[in-house]
């Protein structure tokens, strides 16, 4: 089924509000795919953050053209799946876990940042821990010497505590 002008306008301005901000994205061939996988797929990559559609390959051709995603230009071939995101890990984490549990997915391609990404580099990619895990790691660092200075402050009066506690039974037990 063909698309209207307006139609194919729409998609044309999605793709490109998509990719605008996107640093990473990823292309895969869909065939043998059916109606509850690639939803599945859609609804785990909403989830995560991921923008993830079906594209038709000349307008995703026209769309990509001088932008950072041009180098996966001779990849849109066949029924291909385009997923774009601002975290490059999320993208690739979503894409290689779908791919590994659905043989029907096949990862092609993928850029980050303006550089083409093989299958390798994207596995390679998707065992990096994602954006939050980092965040995590590193509010951890900055709050261990903080918690390590509290507790070291709360030590003087606890210790005085205890030294008096140990006095008073001292004392009791003198009597």
């Amino acid at each position: 089924m063909s698309l209207s002008l307006d139609q194919k306008k729409a998609v044309i301005s999605e793709v490109t509000e998509a990719i605008a901000s996107a640093q990473a994205g990823v292309v895969a061939e869909y065939r043998g795919l059916n109606v509850e996988q690639l939803t599945a797929l859609r609804t785990e990559a909403r989830n995560a953050g991921v923008w993830i559609k079906v594209v038709k390959n000349n307008l995703a051709k026209r769309v990509i053209k001088d932008s950072d995603f041009e180098c996966l230009t001779e990849h849109f071939v066949g029924p291909v799946i385009f997923s774009a995101s601002e975290d490059p890990v999320a993208v690739a984490k979503i894409m290689s876990r779908f791919a590994k549990d659905n043989e029907n997915l096949k990862i092609t391609a993928g850029a980050m940042n303006g550089d083409f990404m093989d299958q390798a580099m994207i596995q390679s990619l998707s065992v990096l821990p994602g954006r939050d895990e980092l965040i995590a790691k590193l509010m951890g660092t900055m709050q261990a010497p903080i918690q390590k200075f509290v507790s070291t402050l709360n030590e003087v009066p606890t210790k005085a505590v205890r030294a008096l506690a140990a006095v008073a039974e001292a004392k009791e037990a003198a009597q």
